[in-house]
């Protein structure tokens, strides 16, 4: 068990209230899940349990790990309701019923003024990135949704950071809670910190330096703002580098297509901004460049924790300038630690090294709705395609689509064979990504 398990699971076990300072990446979804699973009374069809979260790619995760969690009990049902999706097939699900919910508070909001939903027995509610529903301006609709839930019921509120908002709200929903706090899942040698004061003209020259310094093959790039975030991209794809960019201007589909190319190793580098980012659980990331130092030192320990998780061990790179030396400061206080500031002209840039993706990405017209399953995909691709298991990296199955990772060479074979072949079937429409 992780930290957080061990602390919490003796209390919510019991139906106690619990309100726990606790990271990404420190096995929370375990912590609340397993309560709810535990006391779910799955003949009764009814929804039981609603899990709130602050964007939809959290909600996804989290939906995620509770049917891996609930794979043991036969004809248990999780439902997602997230904004920036259709709404119609949201409320054709909910007419046949389920037992949890995991959605964005102004998403499950809608449905339960459309009268779609019913949480009249609903006994557990979690609130999951409390702090970061707050920041995104969702309190009202949260406290609305709660006002919809019987009042005897078990609360559970996770949260990064600990404000005042978060203080108030807590004192609002929950009864007698017992409090956890977990400072972070990462000791303090699984995480190797860099910091280097440089100009604003020589950061993006920096970066090439950087990965090759580090040889790393997965990289998430921090910007303070949107606008940063493309400008660097124009800028790196001039160095020679094809990164991808989230942000809060990209829909759903580009942000969903975009975390499912890092994801899978189609693409090796990530610029993001923190809203953007928030909920982001991807394994493998051995470096972290915080190209603009935050303005907030808690969120620091939030961008730098996306490397070493797992117990794996990873580099986090800071880039700050003469101007941001008092946000240095501030971070060393938060940290209690006596940061070392090197000099950026003693990385060195190993030019032989490269960083390229070995893995290349189809899509395929046809997902959950059409009883596509990853064996399906797989099943054609070594069958009738003639791939080795290992040159089919991950596959990611949504509810109309899905995304198959191809070791990289082997992609336009892959689409041939599959365009001309049937997966479970049927033809369905492949291209490259």
């Amino acid at each position: 068990m992780t930290q957080i398990q061990e602390m919490s699971l003796p209390h919510s076990l019991k139906n106690k209230d619990i309100i726990a300072k606790a990271k990404t990446g420190s096995g929370k979804t375990a912590a609340f899940g397993i309560p709810l699973l535990m006391k779910l009374k799955v003949k009764r069809f009814r929804i039981q349990s609603v899990i709130l979260c602050p964007t939809r790619e959290l909600a996804d995760q989290v939906a995620k790990e509770l049917r891996r969690l609930a794979r043991f009990t036969h004809n248990i049902k999780i439902l997602t309701l997230c904004g920036g999706v259709p709404f119609g097939p949201q409320a054709h699900s909910l007419s046949h019923k389920a037992h949890i919910i995991v959605g964005t508070p102004g998403r499950v909001l809608k449905h339960l003024q459309e009268e779609n939903i019913s949480f009249d027995e609903v006994d557990t509610l979690v609130l999951d990135e409390a702090d970061r529903m707050l920041d995104m301006g969702f309190n009202e609709d949260i406290m609305e949704i709660i006002n919809e839930v019987p009042k005897n019921r078990q609360t559970m509120l996770f949260s990064a950071t600990y404000p005042q908002g978060i203080e108030d709200l807590s004192t609002d929903i929950l009864k007698d809670p017992i409090t956890i706090s977990v400072e972070s899942s990462h000791t303090q040698t699984s995480i190797k910190q860099y910091f280097y004061e440089t100009y604003s003209q020589n950061k993006t020259t920096s970066i090439p330096a950087i990965i090759s310094n580090f040889k790393a093959k997965s990289v998430v790039i921090f910007c303070n703002t949107k606008i940063m975030c493309d400008q660097l991209s124009d800028d790196l794809y001039e160095l020679g580098f094809d990164p991808l960019t989230l942000h809060s201007d990209l829909d759903q589909k580009d942000r969903t297509e975009t975390l499912v190319l890092f994801s899978n190793k189609s693409y090796p580098i990530l610029i993001a901004t923190d809203v953007a980012a928030r909920g982001l659980d991807i394994k493998d990331i051995d470096l972290v460049i915080n190209y603009d130092i935050t303005n907030d030192v808690e969120v620091h320990v939030h961008r730098i924790g996306r490397t070493a998780r797992a117990g794996a061990s990873g580099v986090a790179v800071t880039l700050f300038t003469k101007e941001e030396e008092e946000k240095f400061e501030d971070l060393k206080d938060y940290l209690n630690e006596d940061l070392e500031v090197s000099n950026i002209a003693d990385v060195v840039d190993d030019i032989d090294y490269k960083l390229e993706s070995q893995w290349a990405t189809l899509y395929v017209n046809g997902g959950k709705k059409k009883k596509v399953r990853a064996g399906d995909i797989l099943g054609a691709l070594t069958g009738k395609v003639g791939l080795k298991k290992e040159e089919v990296g991950k596959i990611d199955i949504f509810e109309h689509c899905s995304y198959v990772a191809i070791k990289r060479g082997l992609e336009d074979k892959s689409l041939k064979g599959l365009e001309e072949g049937k997966i479970k079937g049927r033809f369905f429409r492949i291209f490259k990504v």
